[in-house]
């Protein structure tokens, strides 16, 4: 995996500019939004919503045999957008605990609503695992 970032380009925080992989099985993982597995939110606050949201990315990239490293690319739709920039300390922290330092390609989407209520963010991912 390849971090792009071109010449004379200030790094950016806390994503990827591009990302360019050299073959593996390319995994597409669906919007994952915080609830738990019997689809039940335990809490309306964005912060466990978040936490629990990647949490879904990650257990749905296990099953293809992949690991937080392995993401390409997230894409977050957010419907709460100043509960989002209050939260962004807790979110980095979070971040960090399931994702370490890897920040791959990324979009923050602001959005009306989502389905799922009281949903208040939605990750997608992609994701290249290596071939064996």
């Amino acid at each position: 995996m390849q971090i792009l970032l071109p010449e004379g380009w200030a790094p950016p925080i806390g994503y990827a500019n591009g990302i360019a992989v050299d073959g593996g099985r390319i995994v597409f993982i669906a919007g994952q939004v915080g609830w738990n597995a019997q689809q039940k939110f335990e809490s309306e606050e964005i912060a466990p919503q978040f936490e629990q949201a990647l949490k879904n990315v990650l257990a749905v990239l296990k099953e293809a045999g992949g690991e937080a490293k392995h993401i390409c690319r997230m894409t977050a739709f957010c419907c709460d957008k100043p509960a989002y920039l209050a939260a962004r300390r807790s979110l980095g922290a979070i971040w960090r605990a399931q994702m370490g330092t890897h920040y791959p390609a990324m979009s923050m989407i602001f959005v009306s609503d989502l389905l799922d209520n009281p949903g208040k963010i939605e990750l997608e991912a992609t994701a290249v695992v290596p071939l064996k």
